[in-house]
């Protein structure tokens, strides 16, 4: 399924000027949504628990020192639950970065 402008927009957004956007990951299958030298970031706007961890293990696969999962701001303790399930630490935001949590791995 094609991404959706609003999706891609965030990305941008996210992204900002030296950051790169759709980095593939290693093993060729996967690609993380924001690459920046020291930091990843993930953008799943579904909500799905399932989805929500398969992006929490592109951040864990990405190897960057900081990791953000940026979601919509009532999946927030969602995210943060998948985050703890797979393992990694990172920071969850909501889509406008008016809100952030720090999450610890298990």
């Amino acid at each position: 399924m094609p991404e959706s402008k609003a999706h891609k927009r965030l990305k941008r957004r996210e992204a900002g000027r030296s950051g790169r956007t759709e980095v593939p990951l290693r093993g060729g299958k996967s690609r993380l949504d924001v690459a920046m030298k020291r930091r990843a970031k993930e953008i799943e706007r579904s909500g799905s628990l399932e989805r929500l961890k398969e992006a929490a293990k592109r951040l864990k696969m990405s190897g960057k020192p900081q990791k953000v999962l940026i979601v919509p701001q009532k999946d927030m303790s969602k995210a943060a639950r998948a985050m703890r399930d797979v393992g990694v630490n990172g920071t969850v935001k909501n889509l406008r970065g008016t809100k952030r949590r720090w999450v610890k791995g298990k």
